[in-house]
Parts: structure tokens; sequence; C-alpha cells
């Protein structure tokens, strides 16, 4: 039976197991797909299993979607661009590394018809998924970017790639429309990201790419404030049905099911 895994450190709060798994049973596909937590060390020995043909495709999540690169030996075009993997899979004796992250973001956004053209926007966190959102915000015509990272020299980094974006200082919020939180501040429940709500200003989306918890301390204080909230769900879904796509050459069905 083939197996697919998603990697990463934390995992636990990973849905894609179930996710993969309905739909390969919808599909009448004989394959399972689990979930490992991985230490940075152990990259190259699960490459090798991909290589060997002991897995047949794998999801990477937090924090190895840059860390991986180096083991791959070709990235695709949109992969190459953004600098982060998320889906890894084999091609002609090759171990191909892919970007579904920026797809799912952009879907995510249709998915609830908001239209982020000539919007201000403040990404939160500049870590592997960072610049997928920063490469789906350009697509998409927003009017400036804005980046604030913990370590402020991994936020200068990313300027290099991506001159246009304005760095602020973490804590510090400049005028937007839209707030992303792409940080790991909220998988843990005493999580939280300071910021003054009452200070923003109103009718701002506030979206969060964590989805479990469904309701991070940083979307349920923006709701009491009355702002419009929408979590990392659907752009996981999203990125999902690209990988399941990349690697069963089948789009899978997302429908009212799925999403309960």
């Amino acid at each position: 039976m083939k197996k697919y895994l998603v990697i990463g450190n934390p995992i636990g709060h990973s849905l894609s197991p179930r996710l993969h798994n309905h739909w390969l049973k919808e599909n009448n596909i004989s394959a399972v797909y689990e979930k490992k937590q991985i230490k940075e060390s152990e990259i190259k020995s699960i490459i090798t299993e991909v290589k060997n043909e002991k897995i047949c495709g794998l999801n990477i999540t937090i924090p190895y979607k840059k860390t991986i690169i180096p083991f791959l030996d070709q990235l695709t075009p949109l992969a190459e661009k953004a600098q982060s993997v998320n889906t890894i899979f084999k091609k002609d004796n090759k171990i191909f590394g892919d970007n579904t992250d920026i797809g799912g973001f952009e879907q995510s956004l249709k998915h609830i018809n908001y239209n982020v053209k000539n919007k201000k926007v403040l990404i939160l966190g500049a870590g592997g998924v960072t610049s997928s959102i920063i490469l789906a915000l350009q697509k998409l015509e927003a009017s400036k970017i804005t980046l604030s990272n913990r370590t402020k020299e991994k936020a200068e980094t990313l300027k290099k790639k991506y001159p246009n974006i304005e760095i602020i200082n973490w804590g510090k919020i400049n005028n937007f429309d839209m707030i992303i939180n792409a940080t790991s501040l909220g998988l843990k429940n005493e999580d939280e990201i300071k910021l003054n709500y009452d200070d923003i200003g109103p009718n701002k989306l506030f979206y969060d790419i964590i989805y479990n918890p469904n309701k991070t301390k940083f979307l349920s204080k923006a709701k009491q404030s009355g702002h419009k909230i929408e979590n990392g769900k659907m752009m996981f879904i999203f990125q999902a049905q690209l990988a399941f796509k990349i690697w069963h050459n089948i789009l899978p069905k997302i429908n009212n099911k799925l999403l309960e």
C-alpha cells in the first residue's frame, strides 16, 4: 500500500491525515496518509525513503518549509520563486519540491469573497509560509504589504527578496485593511500576540493561518472588537486539494460533508 506523510514539529495539530484519508477512500485509492514529528537531523533519511519509494509523497509544515530545500533535486517554478516547499513528489527519478500554499491562500480569499486589490496588508511573522503569502498578495494586487517579525533580521532577509515590502518593529501597528498571523503563536492556548485592538480602527479582516484550534486568541479578541475573522482552515483545505492532485492526478471534492 502506498504511503504519504506530513512532517513537521510540532505535528499534533495537523488534520492532514483526516483530510487526505477521506479523499483517498472517496476516490478508491489504495494508500494511507500519516503524520510524523521529526527533528531536523531526520530530514535526509525521510527524503531517502521518498527516493526508495517507501514514501510516495510528503507534505511539509512548520518549521521545515525552507530547511528541506537543500535535500531536494529540483524545485517547481512556484517553489523556486517562494523558496518555500510544502509538497514533495518523485518524477523521472528526481525528488521535486512544490508549493501549494500560494494557491491555497489565494483560493481561501476567493472563498470568502474578499478582494485584496488596493488593500493594505500587515503580515506578522517571517517564517516558511510568509513568502508564499507575499507572492499571492502581490498577484492579487494588494497596494501595500508590511511585515513585522519578532526577529527583525528574518524580516530584513525577506525584504531583500521583496524590496517593495515595508518592515516595522514587532509590537508596532501601522494602518491596514487586513492583518495576517503567519506565526505559530496560537497553536498553544496560552499563546498571545499583544495588540491594542482598540487602536486599530473598524472593519478590518483578521486572518490566522492556524486552523487548529479554530479560534486563536488573535481571532477571538478581534471578533470581540467587531472585526471580521477568518482562520486557516480553507487555506489548509485548498493547499491539500492541490497536493492531492499532484500525487494522484485527481482534484478531490470540497463539499459540506468534507467541511464538517
